[in-house]
């Protein structure tokens, strides 16, 4: 309760304060009167309570007049004390001066005993109050030391002397001008002694102050503090603090992704516009992780029309709400449909003459997917096929298909499906149309639904254990705004078929991220060799079609293109006749809800596609158990 007094604004106290001195001063007046006529008194009509109400208002207005409420109840002395002796002072000739008026008949007794009692309540209240902020304030404050003796550093420090939760101890700073300065009375070491600074000064926390550091510096930094017994946070941003959304010392958990990602490459302003500003551009599944970040980095460069598609109705809402907001003077119009939907499609480009589409609609969990073949089936290839013939009959200009490093060389449905649907892309290019299709191929982002990061963190909230499928496995990780300006990049490059690879960086042990994440809370890893300590890292196989690591190209060539992080796969493609013989074997697997025979139709397909042996599909069983009934119901031939 006294903390959420201390973070009150300053105004709202000081109408706490004057609530609390009208009640004061109302019963001082009822005290005073009960002891001159020597019974306990209440007031007998509402008479009584009006009197003693207005002289109490007048009172905190000639309190306020003589600036008791401008003084600051912590910090509260003499000059306070002296308001309150004029103000009580003033606050009887009030009460004189109203009893002649009303004719109350208030003797010489009733002032004396007033003035004395609420004297002493005013005094009492505010020197109490005084005494028990203190005393909270006073409370131990945990040691920190503050990472970055910038200006950012320099501010955190002197928002912490007024704080109530940490006391700062010292600066590190790896810049050699600043070591051994005194900055806010505190001493400014190099970082190479911050391990040592954390065991002598009792550290538990460090405080990251660089909100402008690059990517690559924050990731060195916390690659080194992750080796630490300390729990580390960090000021926000500095665009947040500028624009007034964030203060210096609201300090925030460390954003993980800062030890995955690289330092962002500019954009190339003309292939992020070339096929977006004055277009009608469509975003399939704009309500997903990848499909909303292209809205928003669509929106953000002028189109003429931004149609949002999306079979999710709350997802899309919540787009549509949030480009709105954020972008007024862009036309922005949300459908609710499938891209199984081929009349809805139709009617959706036809009626908006759509010149660009990214095709971002999937379904991408790998194990959902493994236990739901032919929905994968019906969404990610015959989606992917529906959409783009949909944009060869409305004469789309740019198709440009959202694709997976689990396309190459897949062993699971997902990137069976996601490979046989850049096939079928390859496939209709070698027609003839108007259409240009092409698609780009990427690892994890980070912050998708899904991702190991929030997983993770979730996980060490409640104490562990983290869950790992395998210790060795790794990943591919990019930021999303990262990966979505990339992909609209590609797309202004690409030709007929052409397949795009993104520059992912080097691949991240997940068991090492896990790791880093439990240290960076100020924990410990729970193993054979630290049997006491806090998070275990619990490993429980490789799922159905996991793979321990990805790949992003399927053959052993690639081009470079004028964006550094953007390259050109060659790679095998099929002839539109043999994709479309393919194809009519998988709608009439789902036709018939097949997903055993729709599996091997996959694997014997060029796809490179090598399934798990385990079929996890939930309709599976029932396959079976059709097959059989079908075998038993066959007349028997003679021996």
């Amino acid at each position: 309760m006294l903390v959420q007094l201390l973070a009150l604004p300053r105004n709202l106290k000081r109408v706490v304060a004057a609530t609390v001195d009208v009640l004061g001063i109302m019963l001082a007046l009822w005290f005073a009167v009960s002891v001159d006529a020597r019974v306990f008194y209440l007031p007998r009509n509402w008479n009584d309570v009006a009197f003693a109400f207005v002289l109490s208002v007048a009172s905190v207005f000639l309190f306020y007049k003589l600036g008791l409420y401008r003084s600051v109840t912590r910090y509260i002395g003499s000059k306070a004390f002296r308001a309150v002796v004029f103000g009580m002072l003033a606050s009887s000739s009030a009460l004189v001066l109203f009893s002649a008026l009303m004719d109350a008949r208030v003797n010489l007794n009733v002032v004396v005993i007033y003035s004395l009692s609420a004297f002493i309540f005013i005094a009492a209240s505010r020197f109490g109050a005084r005494s028990v902020f203190r005393q909270v304030q006073s409370r131990p404050k945990d040691n920190v030391i503050i990472y970055g003796a910038g200006e950012a550093g320099r501010q955190l420090a002197h928002a912490l002397i007024h704080g109530r939760e940490y006391h700062a101890v010292a600066f590190v700073d790896d810049d050699e001008t600043l070591q051994g300065a005194m900055i806010q009375n505190l001493s400014v070491f190099p970082v190479s002694k911050i391990g040592e600074l954390t065991h002598k000064l009792d550290v538990k926390r460090i405080l990251l102050a660089f909100p402008s550091a690059s990517r690559s510096t924050r990731r060195n930094a916390l690659e080194m503090l992750s080796h630490l017994p300390v729990t580390v946070q960090t000021i926000p941003g500095m665009a947040d603090i500028i624009a007034g959304d964030a203060k210096i010392d609201e300090l925030r958990e460390v954003n993980i992704e800062d030890l995955l990602g690289r330092d962002a490459v500019a954009p190339q302003m003309d292939l992020l516009t070339q096929n977006v500003r004055g277009k009608a551009v469509m975003v399939t599944g704009a309500g997903g992780s990848i499909g909303s970040e292209l809205c928003r980095q669509v929106a953000a460069q002028k189109p003429k029309a931004l149609i949002l598609y999306e079979w999710s109705e709350p997802s899309l809402y919540y787009i549509h709400e949030e480009l709105t907001q954020t972008y007024p003077d862009v036309a922005i119009f949300p459908f609710v449909g499938s891209v199984q939907d081929e009349i809805n499609l139709k009617s959706v480009m036809n009626s908006h003459r759509i010149d660009t589409i990214y095709h971002a609609a999937a379904y991408k969990h790998v194990p959902m997917v493994e236990m739901n073949i032919i929905q994968a089936a019906r969404n990610n290839v015959l989606g992917t096929l529906y959409t783009a013939q949909a944009a060869i009959d409305a004469g789309v200009e740019k198709f440009v298909l959202v694709s997976t490093d689990k396309a190459v060389r897949p062993t699971n449905v997902m990137g069976a499906t996601k490979r046989l649907a850049e096939l079928i892309l390859q496939g209709l290019a070698k027609t003839t149309h108007k259409t240009a299709f092409c698609m780009v191929r990427f690892g994890n982002v980070l912050g998708s639904s899904g991702s190991v990061v929030p997983k993770f963190r979730e996980q060490i909230k409640k104490g562990g254990p983290i869950t790992l499928t395998h210790k060795d496995i790794t990943r591919y990780f990019m930021i999303i705004p990262e990966a979505a300006q990339l992909v609209i990049q590609a797309g202004a490059m690409g030709d007929q078929g052409d397949v795009f690879v993104l520059d992912m960086g080097e691949p991240i042990k997940i068991y090492d991220l896990a790791k880093q994440m439990i240290r960076l809370s100020g924990l410990t890893v729970k193993d054979e060799q630290n049997p006491h300590g806090d998070i275990e890292i619990k490993i429980t196989g490789l799922r159905p079609g996991e793979k321990l690591y990805e790949e992003l190209i399927i053959g052993n060539t690639d081009r470079l293109t004028p964006h550094p992080r953007i390259r050109r796969a060659s790679e095998h493609s099929l002839a539109w006749t043999e994709v479309e013989s393919l194809l009519n074997d998988v709608i009439a697997c789902c036709a018939e809800m097949d997903g055993q025979r729709l599996r091997d139709i996959l694997k014997d397909a060029p796809l490179d596609y090598t399934p798990d042996s385990r079929c996890v599909d939930l309709h599976y069983p029932v396959q079976i158990t059709k097959k059989i009934k079908h075998s038993l119901s066959q007349p028997q031939q003679p021996q």
